[in-house]
């Protein structure tokens, strides 16, 4: 913010020379007093005409990614990973929304909740919690990633009850077994129903499994399906973002 000046600047004010001229012990007081007032007046009018005229920045509003290696961007540049791409299409919308990209490699629903309170220091206004898919490579129970997504949702809206939370839904893969696959699939809808979040139904929808579209491990995505992924979230955090807008 830059401080603006009202007409064209004049010589410093001497103010210990111009009090001497005042007779009065008192009277120079209340002198000094008036000038700072008045210079306190000033600076507040400089102030707001900044913070307020036309040409200052629109209030922006957080959004925060908290993810795993999917939104840091294994493999890729970070500019290539979803969360940069999503940041791309809200400037193109003019959303007043930034973007905080939370995620870390490895990282489960549990290390999420860990890492939550740190977090959430700064306000936030719409959290896109895309975490899970390591708590099902790992095998974990579906039970206790259940738990812990519940636990990151009402931690967030301890937080603030007013911020919007939207759910990226998780498969996995064939090799997990047909019976555990099932359950894991349906943790995100369960607790998107239970919570009232939105859900993005499948983020990896059209990526998964196809080998052009990820990187040799055939889990994290490649620049061109990070697009694809960016797609999928885009259509269902739009219109949240656009609703939470001012």
């Amino acid at each position: 913010m830059s401080f603006r000046s009202f007409g064209p600047p004049g010589p410093p004010l001497n103010l210990r020379s111009v009090a001497a001229d005042v007779p009065s012990f008192v009277l120079r007081c209340a002198f000094l007093a008036w000038v700072l007032l008045a210079s306190d007046f000033t600076l507040g009018r400089a102030w707001g005409a900044d913070a307020g005229g036309a040409g200052a920045s629109p209030v922006r509003l957080t959004l925060l990614v908290l993810g795993d290696s999917l939104a840091a961007g294994y493999g890729v540049e970070e500019s290539q990973a979803f969360p940069a791409l999503l940041r791309e299409k809200i400037d193109a919308a003019a959303i007043p929304f930034e973007v905080v990209n939370a995620g870390v490699s490895g990282d489960t629903t549990a290390g999420g909740l860990r890492r939550l309170n740190w977090l959430l220091r700064r306000p936030v206004d719409v959290v896109l919690v895309e975490l899970g898919g390591n708590d099902g490579l790992r095998g974990m129970s579906p039970d206790a990633t259940r738990s812990n997504l519940v636990a990151i949702v009402d931690g967030v809206r301890r937080k603030n009850p007013k911020v919007q939370i939207v759910l990226a839904g998780m498969q996995m893969p064939p090799n997990m077994g047909e019976d555990y696959g099932r359950r894991f699939a349906g943790i995100f809808p369960d607790v998107a129903r239970e919570k009232g979040l939105v859900l993005v139904p499948h983020l990896l929808e059209g990526v998964g499994g196809r080998p052009e579209l990820n990187l040799p491990d055939q889990i994290h995505p490649t620049p061109a399906g990070h697009v694809l992924v960016t797609s999928n979230v885009w259509q269902v955090l739009k219109p949240v973002l656009e609703a939470a807008a001012p």
